[in-house]
């Protein structure tokens, strides 16, 4: 049987519970040391010789369609499908059904993978999923495996405790699309297959896989990811300088004098970091970022186009692209209570910041403050509640 060559990357979804960030992009283009998500799938697939790509779009599609174009950058080829409603994964791989070869496989675009991951599945024959042991969480998807076929899918993880879940990527023929019909979801769709007598093969994986859900889980990523980053150092590095560990700089930026960098860090191209900053360990700094002088940035995520100001405190926080932030900024990092679409969470957390806000000088955010998008905050405020996008706090 000839190797599988296509992968339908399904990179439709909004990501709700990671609101600010993706009010104005969608989950798959969030910047996990500063490359998207989605980017890490597709070079996951193009390692293990996957190299031919439909992908399905649908929230804030331009953002994915501009930064991938054709997929030539990548070293693969896109086709895009649309999904103009998110109603779920089945419905968004039914979409790509007029794209489809007799043989592909299935993947999230929005969970993080590696080459080693992905790779089990390659080697399996359609009909195929893949299985991977983890922590009982609801949020998750058991599989009920026998002889190494799938029994059941979607079981209460209370019913089957220490039982593998689905992660999203499979290998199918395109029959699949015959029980698709009006179904949404790709459980029923599994559960018909297998009630109608097809086998499914579990495919177990060891590789790293990690959803990203809550604002919270970017940090995660983003500490796991810079914990691999190769010494890199490019632009110009100024005497007086001292930088540690791990550490990737890109093109163009320039580290000013008597800057102290701790790795594991990332930080893009054509930005200017001090002089006399601090850039301590898992935090990475997108393309065209100031960090102006005497300024301390510890454990965050910021985008692309950020600037802040001088004897600025930044810790445990994320900064989403094109924000202003004025001199003496704090970001505070604790524990705190963060409500999500009604959940009530308990986690150590510094600023949650949205995109395109003016922050004035000497502002104070508690930690866990989320600050939409596009807000504009007046100099000397201490933000301690959760401000909606457009807001103008005086």
């Amino acid at each position: 049987m000839e190797r599988i060559t296509q992968a339908i990357v399904l990179a439709a979804g909004e990501g709700q519970r990671l609101k600010p960030f993706t009010k104005l992009m969608p989950k798959v283009m969030l910047p996990i040391a500063d490359k998207p998500i989605l980017q890490y799938v597709i070079e996951a697939l193009a390692e293990n010789g996957i190299r031919r790509i439909v992908m399905v779009v649908g929230y804030r599609k331009e953002y994915v369609q501009d930064y991938f174009g054709s997929g030539q950058q990548f070293g693969v080829e896109i086709d895009y499908a649309a999904q103009p409603q998110q109603l779920g994964v089945a419905h968004a791989l039914k979409q790509a059904r007029h794209l489809a070869d007799d043989r592909f496989f299935v993947i999230a675009g929005d969970n993080m993978i590696e080459r080693d991951t992905i790779a089990p599945l390659i080697n399996a024959s359609p009909n195929a999923m893949l299985i991977r042991s983890r922590e009982n969480s609801p949020r998750y998807k058991t599989v009920i495996v026998q002889d190494g076929r799938v029994k059941d899918i979607g079981v209460d993880s209370a019913k089957a405790p220490g039982s593998p879940i689905d992660i999203g990527a499979y290998a199918f023929t395109k029959d699949v699309f015959n029980f698709i019909g009006d179904d949404v979801s790709m459980r029923s769709v599994i559960q018909k297959m297998i009630k109608q007598g097809l086998q499914i093969t579990a495919v177990e994986t060891s590789g790293f896989w990690q959803d990203a859900v809550y604002p919270w889980d970017i940090l995660k990523l983003n500490d796991m990811i810079l914990s691999k980053t190769a010494l890199s150092l490019g632009g110009t590095i100024e005497e007086g300088s001292r930088i540690k560990g791990k550490v990737s700089i890109g093109d163009g930026t320039v580290i000013r004098s008597n800057c102290y960098i701790v790795g594991p860090v990332v930080i893009g191209e054509d930005c200017e970091i001090g002089p006399n900053a601090c850039i301590f360990p898992s935090t990475s700094i997108g393309n065209n970022v100031v960090i102006s002088p005497f300024s301390v940035i510890g454990n965050t995520s910021i985008g692309n186009n950020v600037s802040i100001g001088p004897n600025a405190s930044v810790q445990d926080s994320i900064i989403a692209p094109g924000t202003s932030i004025g001199g003496h900024f704090a970001a505070r990092s604790g524990e705190a209570d963060i409500t999500i679409e009604g959940e009530h969470h308990q986690v150590k957390m510094g600023a949650i910041m949205g995109s395109y806000s003016q922050i004035g000088e000497g502002v104070v955010v508690e930690p866990g403050t989320m600050v939409g998008n596009n807000c504009r905050i007046k100099s000397m405020k201490t933000l301690t509640e959760s401000i909606p996008d457009g807001a103008l706090v005086v």
